[in-house]
């Protein structure tokens, strides 16, 4: 049994159709991992907020530095270099940016 591309695609050879869907795989888990990564600063930036405790202050500072740090980078491995929209929308606190090295 043979099988034949669809016909939008019979100009490209098979080499170029498997690189494509090898190319759709990698955006669609670079997306995933960004979505995650997004939703753990989520949840950092959230127990940093509601966190009344001095003491466990610097630690959840620490793992919200941590998580927005992966965050960005996984945004600049998806094409996306500028992080002032971000920083606005999730709110995210001037000690957290410190922390990073921002100013």
């Amino acid at each position: 049994m043979s099988l034949r591309p669809p016909s939008g695609l019979t100009g490209s050879s098979a080499g170029e159709l498997a690189f494509d869907a090898l190319g759709h795989e990698i955006l669609a888990e670079k997306a995933a991992a960004l979505g995650r990564a997004g939703q753990r600063v989520e949840e950092t930036l959230a127990k940093l907020r509601d966190n009344a405790e001095e003491q466990l202050r610097p630690q959840l500072l620490k793992a919200a530095a941590a998580a927005v740090h992966a965050y960005f980078i996984q945004r600049e491995l998806c094409g996306l270099r500028r992080h002032d929209a971000v920083i606005r929308e999730y709110n995210i606190p001037r000690a957290v940016l410190v922390r990073l090295g921002a100013s």
